[in-house]
């Protein structure tokens, strides 16, 4: 495995200092955003999409480092009942998974989307329980009529453009845990598969060790994000899990992101790097820094420094013991 970053911590960085820190800090991989909430300031995507000579030069720019791109990064919803919304992520989704063919990124990140409750819907809904039966009923029509239908579409794109696709395990999305990963993954296609990020399962009482060996059993984890989540069992008494506290509401909230090694200890997280290398993931573990208690740059050199320590990087070899 490789040890990278999700850049979109480094806005107020230009292209190539933002990969002169990467570099300096001893990482490998880049993750990039291409559209959606993660912007364009390190990828003009449109640019790169018209200009052979312009991707060449993008693309020389982080190899002359030894670095390379981990993966594109469009996070938004295509399913949105917000023509607008829906038409732009659609749109950013599209030309991300042309440019990562382009410039050979094996993968463009994303999340599944958040449909309406029916046709006229003005916002989004994400039903959570099974009665009463209204919202099983939106659950059902959401994944009949939007979702599938969607990522079957896309799914195809994805394989003729010889790119995966990694959908972010995320709260609030129709695609959120194993079960639902797997469950799109069935109707649709293999080129569609997980971004895995632990943080995103902790709260929802989910083990990310037994989550990789459920996904990884059926080659689902195209992508990993590095984030912690410190579980506040004080607040989880008054609000549960499922807490609209603001984020940066660390005093009040039940759950908040940490800096990798913040909301677990490195045992945690050796077994996390221990599950990955047993089931077959051995691609980029890409820090994400959204800890509310530390700076991007404190943030992003603990989380390199506590990961440094317990990632496995080089191949197995030989076992001679046996």
């Amino acid at each position: 495995m490789k040890l990278g970053v999700f850049t979109v911590l480094f806005q107020q960085l230009s292209f190539e200092d933002m990969l002169d820190k990467v570099a300096a800090a001893g990482l490998k991989a880049v993750e990039i955003g291409s559209g959606g909430g993660p912007g364009t300031h390190h990828c003009p995507t449109d640019e790169l999409l018209e200009s052979e000579e312009k991707r060449v030069a993008y693309l020389k720019a982080i190899t002359d480092r030894g670095l390379i791109i981990s993966g594109f990064s469009c996070h938004a919803n295509p399913l949105s009942p917000d023509e607008d919304i829906a038409r732009s992520s659609d749109e950013d989704l599209r030309k991300s998974i042309r440019l990562a063919s382009l410039l050979g990124v094996p993968v463009v990140n994303c999340f599944s989307g958040t449909a309406g409750d029916g046709q006229g819907s003005k916002v989004t809904n994400w039903p959570v329980v099974a009665w009463p039966t209204e919202y099983s009923d939106v659950y059902n029509w959401q994944w009949e009529n939007k979702l599938i239908p969607y990522w079957k579409e896309i799914g195809v794109l994805a394989q003729e453009h010889n790119v995966k696709i990694a959908l972010e395990l995320h709260g609030g999305f129709m695609v959120h845990s194993p079960y639902t990963m797997l469950k799109l993954r069935e109707a649709t296609c293999d080129a569609i598969g997980a971004n895995l990020d632990p943080s995103h399962l902790w709260w929802q009482g989910i083990d990310p060790v037994a989550a990789i060996r459920i996904l990884g059993e059926k080659g689902a984890i195209h992508h990993f994000h590095a984030k912690d989540t410190y579980m506040d069992q004080e607040n989880i008494n008054m609000h549960g899990v499922l807490d609209l506290q603001s984020y940066g509401d660390v005093r009040n909230r039940a759950w908040y992101f940490r800096t990798v090694g913040y909301g677990h200890d490195m045992k945690v997280w050796a077994d996390i790097c221990s599950a990955l290398r047993r089931y077959g993931y051995d691609h980029v573990m890409s820090i994400e820094h959204e800890d509310a208690l530390m700076s991007v740059d404190e943030g992003f050199e603990k989380g390199v420094q506590n990961l440094k320590s317990v990632i496995i990087e080089n191949p197995v070899g030989e076992i001679w013991w046996a």
